[in-house]
């Protein structure tokens, strides 16, 4: 069973913004007293928080799909529907966030660091919000829009300040329990540990981080064995620590081909641009397990060599503690270089907020082959919103859309395109709205049946008055009176008698 776990798809789906409502006030004495539709609530956003007391993503692994809540549709007597409360993710010091196309989104470095990633949907105006003078009475309101729906990916890099590495079994889990108060799983075979151990050292004034990186072995850069799963995990060290084992039982290994084998992974590891490659950091050797008596032997033989290669080399035990202080103090002392040399160097660029431009249109009208003729596809973030808020069955919320995108310019862009009569127009991208342009047309109000900002229930009704449905009434007796008669008149001329049968 899977304990940690750095890499992870995550399927998000945020709220949808309620819709806006459609109401007519109505009082004692004031039957119709105006529109009080509120406006529906925004969904929740879905917000990723680094958090130092968490380590792994083992939680997502297990349940990957997340979602938050919609928005409240709003009501009449000017009620607003509910916001959403945003539903907050927390994931360890030092996850890369990333879309589902592999495009780096954001980098959580820092403890209390916030990102949102799935943006929730925006609610819909209600009729009282689009009353306005030459409105007074909108017959319609606005939908509320979606909330962001796919994937995002995980990945766990360990921030630490050092990175163990060497081969499997050399002892670098009981170096970081040796060092710190960390108590990672300790045994006698290779590949015990399964995932990086972090753990926090003191050092006089000095206080960093170490991390055990498991699983490096020839060909690990390759993806051999464990190594390819957690290099990564070096890139964000200041220095690196050989751990070397000096009391190996494999034949054909000693410490100086084991070096050169990690150095060999480590220069094959591609780094992120503009990070140090890793064999280009500070290191520094250990030569580990010297409380066994031919390991000493081994250590004082291979410090000559290694020395002359211009490494600083260190023998210890991780068993009696021998050596473990100055070693911790040589780290210490690379770490401090390491962080004043990030306080010097020169100041990135200064991220520059510039304002859209006055003759900005906000939209592009791109034209797209077909069979049937061109298509001309609108793009742009406020079309493709109000083409979501817009209730197609409602004509007068029709009108209002393309008042809108009259406004904006969308007809102009088609007329300079080359759109005519007929044209297919899609604004949207795959599910966008698809529409036939009529440019004779200034816009698709016409299409309403009552003029524009008037609501029919508001208007004058068409109940007879007294005086009418007294005339209808006596229209009524007089054509009565003389089908009457005309009988009569029939009768005396022997058209027909009372008491005449049919005779064959």
């Amino acid at each position: 069973m899977a304990t940690f776990v750095d890499h992870v798809t995550l399927h998000l789906r945020a709220g949808n913004g309620g819709n806006g409502c459609v109401s007519v006030k109505r009082e004692k004495f004031k039957p119709l007293a105006g529109p009080d539709g509120g406006t529906g609530g925004n969904g929740g956003d879905i917000v990723l928080v680094a958090d130092p007391g968490v380590t792994t993503l083992l939680g997502f692994h297990r349940s990957p799909h997340r979602r938050s809540d919609n928005g409240g549709p709003g009501m009449g007597d000017h009620r607003s529907g509910t916001n959403a409360d945003e539903l907050v993710l927390s994931v360890p010091i030092g996850t890369l966030v990333k879309d589902a196309d592999g495009t780096e989104l954001a980098d959580m470095t820092d403890a209390g660091m916030r990102v949102v990633v799935a943006e929730a949907g925006q609610g819909g105006l209600g009729n009282a919000a689009l009353s306005n003078t030459k409105r007074k009475a909108p017959g319609f309101a606005l939908l509320g829009t979606l909330g962001f729906e796919g994937d995002i990916r995980l990945e766990l890099k360990v921030v630490a300040d050092v990175a163990l590495v060497g081969y499997p079994s050399a002892g670098k889990s009981s170096l970081v329990a040796a060092l710190s108060a960390a108590k990672p799983k300790i045994a006698d075979y290779p590949f015990t540990t399964l995932h990086p151990n972090l753990g926090v050292v003191q050092a006089g004034e000095t206080r960093y981080t170490i991390a055990d990186v498991p699983g490096l072995i020839e060909g690990a850069s390759e993806g051999k064995g464990l190594g390819l799963e957690f290099l990564r995990h070096v890139e964000r060290c200041t220095a690196l620590l050989h751990v070397l084992d000096c009391a190996t039982l494999e034949p054909g290994r000693d410490p100086i081909s084991d070096l050169d084998i990690i150095l060999a992974e480590l220069a094959a590891y591609p780094v992120p641009e503009g990070q140090i490659p890793l064999i280009e950091r500070p290191q520094l050797v250990a030569l580990n397990k010297i409380d066994v008596p031919e390991g000493r032997e081994l250590a004082d033989f291979v410090t000559a060599e290694l020395e002359a290669r211009g490494y600083r080399v260190f023998e210890i035990s991780t068993v009696s503690h021998e050596g473990l202080k100055p070693l911790s103090f040589a780290l210490a002392q690379l770490v401090e270089e390491g962080r004043q040399a990030l306080i010097d160097a020169p100041p990135k660029p200064r991220l520059v907020m510039r304002p859209r431009a006055v003759d900005e249109a906000g939209f592009t009208v791109r034209v797209e082959g077909g069979s049937g003729g061109n298509i001309y596809r609108v793009l742009g973030t406020k079309p493709e919103r109000w083409v979501q808020q817009t209730d197609f069955t409602n004509e007068e919320a029709i009108g209002f859309l393309a008042d809108r995108l009259a406004k904006l310019g969308v007809e102009d862009q088609l007329f300079k395109k080359g759109a005519q009569a007929g044209s297919t127009v899609i604004i949207g991208l795959d599910n966008g709205v698809v529409f036939d342009w009529e440019p004779t047309m200034t816009s698709t109000a016409e299409l309403v049946t009552a003029p524009r900002g008037l609501d029919p229930r508001l208007l004058k009704d068409g109940r007879r008055t007294s005086n009418q449905r007294r005339e209808e009434y006596f229209e009524r007796m007089d054509a009565k009176a003389e089908a009457r008669a005309e009988l009569v008149r029939e009768k005396e001329a022997g058209l027909w008698r009372e008491d005449s049968t049919d005779e064959e």
